[in-house]
């Protein structure tokens, strides 16, 4: 079959940068399903997205569908002849639709029955006339979350469409999508060459953009075009920029033709916290920030043009008028904050609702500086310093700074501590009291971060959960899922040996009378727990051994960590799956009994051979366990414990346990009791089965 190369491009006004990408991968996700739908076999697939244009070039891809038999099901056996075995007329009635005769037919067997079938073969269709309603289906699959009409049109699309390039091969696709006829025709840079390109071969589309067009129209190679051009405006300038993946994907996805351009900043805006600057010229600028080889900020930045310009001094000048007020205006918010400490916003805090049932912010301040103050006692940290630092944390909330610049609260706090005198630790308790952010951002480092960090999370947790709005599907709007997480990822990471019950415990007597819901204490530690299975599962903790190790709930998370560490070192041994299903086994027969099960076993009732030597082989285990288990050595206790496994198969295959004799019955019920406690001092391994 003949195959070859299809060019499609959609010319539109300016997308969206931030959803350039994520349309450009939908499109060829979607054309390519229906190209397979449609059996039109196809070689590679590239994608180029720039900001007026989402193109895919296929290559060789198939001029027509293949020939393929179809077998068409008609009436079921039973209804299709009479008793007789002449035809019905819904035999015959099938076999006129296939243009034969009813003795020309099959007979198709299924589980479900047998049925009568006529195989036809289908001709394949021309790719052209399938082309167009497989780009329709992927363009109108595009995530895009409203979509817009222009003129006159009933057409609608994330923005105005202008041309559409269709060829396969040397003939173009005939249609008309989003109101734009098909043609061989696109067009280039808007500025450099705003005349159409005639595009006859389809293979000859980017390089015909780029030469004649200025428009690279391949993404990832724009990307690492603006890469290079800025690194060696970087070096020319001595410095290195601040190239980001989210900032050099949006900037890319703003060019066509890129052009790497220099400018400066008055050296005196430095004074103001560096990371003010640079927010300012990544979020709002779309600039590159520059930094010296010992890390500080430069009143150097570079920015990308759209145009390759023979004046580019101009454009600089423009880019440096243009973020000049900005830098003024950060210099201005900083002066006007350093006017006033932090402690004296503090009653400010009274004006901020946290949550109408659960108060201001000053109130939850209140809470959080008495749980940070109990939690350093715990971890050895300063209490005084945690109870001062949290008084402080939300302070510059209330600054001019983090009021224009939100993404520097915490940061703004560290800089105004420590222009007000407030000690270097409390300081950096004010930002990492945010840490961490989201999922795998780094974690407070210093221990009154630690304390401060924990005592917020920990009270979010227990005051909403305590008046009912608890995370449901998707929404969770006081982001408590991550505050979940960040709080055990510090108590894992740092290997805190505080115990979540009674954190919890001291977080909900804090709230006191706030919290509705009596039982908030059990709900968040089983949402701690669901988010901790979740977490250990991403590194590679089966559901089952987490169980085993949760159920005897562990008082410290090193402590479950250590013990799941242990448990999954014991499921490699040759007798841990025979363990594992004798401790199930005593489970479930001391889940049936009715009778009371002393703690002790009477060594004068024992009969057999097999519960002697289980009962000898008990005593002496837990002589040598005990030691072990008491300085948490699991490890050593189960690989000590695996050798029992010979008098337990030993003993269930010689004893009987549920005999009619009350007294000999529950003796050996406190028999297999003692072995499965002295499992359950580690883990519940009767759940790895």
């Amino acid at each position: 079959m003949s195959a070859q190369d299809l060019i499609f491009e959609l010319g539109t006004e300016e997308l969206p940068p931030a959803a350039l990408k994520k349309l450009s991968a939908a499109l060829e996700t979607e054309f390519v399903a229906g190209l397979k739908n449609a059996g039109l076999a196809h070689g590679p697939v590239t994608s180029y997205a720039a900001p007026r244009r989402l193109a895919l070039l296929v290559e060789g891809l198939a001029t027509r569908q293949p020939d393929r038999k179809i077998d068409k099901r008609g009436p079921a056996v039973q209804a299709a002849f009479d008793a007789d075995g002449n035809p019905s007329k819904a035999a015959e009635g099938f076999a006129r639709s296939c243009g034969t005769s009813v003795d020309q037919l099959s007979r198709l067997k299924t589980d479900k029955g047998e049925w009568l079938a006529y195989q036809i073969e289908e001709k394949g269709r021309p790719a052209a006339e399938l082309l167009p309603e497989i780009a329709e289906n992927a363009l109108n699959r595009l995530p895009i979350p409203k979509r817009m009409r222009w003129g006159s049109s009933e057409a609608q699309f994330v923005r105005p469409v202008h041309w559409l390039l269709f060829r396969h091969g040397d003939e173009t696709v005939p249609c008309t999508l989003l109101d734009a006829e098909s043609g061989s025709l696109s067009h280039g840079h808007r500025f450099h060459h705003p005349e159409p390109i005639s595009i006859q071969v389809p293979a000859e589309y980017a390089d015909k953009l780029e030469a004649q067009g200025k428009v690279i129209a391949h993404f990832e190679q724009r990307r690492e075009h603006i890469r290079a051009q800025v690194q060696k405006a970087a070096e020319t300038l001595g410095g290195r920029a601040d190239m980001d993946d989210a900032l050099l994907d949006e900037v890319t996805a703003l060019n066509e033709w890129p052009v790497a351009i220099t400018g400066s900043f008055e050296e005196h805006f430095l004074e103001v916290p560096a990371e003010a600057l640079i927010l300012t010229m990544k979020k709002n600028q779309k600039y590159f920030p520059l930094f010296d080889n010992n890390g500080k900020l430069m009143n150097h930045f570079i920015t990308i043009a759209n145009i390759d310009s023979p004046k580019p001094k101009i454009i600089a000048q423009g880019n440096e008028r243009v973020i000049r007020p900005r830098l003024a205006d950060a210099m201005f918010f900083w002066e006007q904050d350093g006017k006033r400490k932090l402690e004296d916003l503090i009653p400010s805090l009274k004006t901020v609702v946290f949550q109408k049932q659960l108060g201001s912010m000053y109130d939850k301040t209140l809470r959080v500086a008495r749980l940070a103050r109990w939690i350093a006692t715990k971890i050895s940290a300063d209490p005084d310093l945690a109870e001062r630092a949290a008084m402080l944390s939300r302070c510059d909330l209330m600054t001019d700074m983090v009021g224009e610049f939100a993404d520097m609260q915490g940061i703004m706090g560290r800089y105004q501590a420590l222009r007000d005198g407030e000690p270097e630790e409390v300081a950096v308790a004010l930002e990492e009291f945010y840490l961490p952010r989201y999922s795998g951002d780094r974690l407070p480092s210093r221990p009154t971060g630690i304390a401060l960090a924990l005592a917020e999370k920990t009270d979010s947790l227990m005051g909403i959960f305590g008046i009912g709005m608890k995370p449901t599907g998707d929404k969770d709007p006081f982001a408590l899922r991550r505050a979940a997480l960040g709080l055990l990822r510090i108590i894992r990471e740092h290997s805190l040996t505080i115990q979540l019950d009674e954190l919890l415990e001291q977080a909900g007597t804090a709230l006191g009378d706030l919290v509705t819901e009596q039982d908030n204490r059990i709900q968040v530690k089983s949402f701690l727990m669901d988010r901790l299975k979740v977490l250990l599962g991403d590194e590679g903790v089966s559901t089952r051994l987490f169980e085993a190790v949760a159920a005897v709930e562990p008082p410290t998370l090193p402590d479950l960590d250590a013990r799941i560490e242990a448990v999954r070192k014991f499921m490699d041994l040759p007798q841990a799956e025979s363990l594992a299903a004798a401790n199930k086994r005593i489970r479930n027969i001391l889940k049936k009994s009715v009778d009371p099960v002393p703690e002790q076993v009477d060594a004068s009732l024992l009969q057999e051979e097999a519960e002697k030597l289980l009962f000898n082989s008990l005593g002496e285990m837990q002589q040598q366990v005990a030691p072990l288990l008491e300085k948490s050595d699991y490890n050593t206790a189960l690989q000590a414990l695996a050798g029992l496994r010979e008098p337990v198969d030993h003993f269930f295959d010689e004893v009987m346990v549920n005999v009619d004799e009350d007294a000999l019955r529950i003796n050996r019920l406190a028999l297999l009791q003692n072995l499965s406690n002295l499992f359950l001092q580690v883990a519940d391994v009767s759940r790895l089965q």
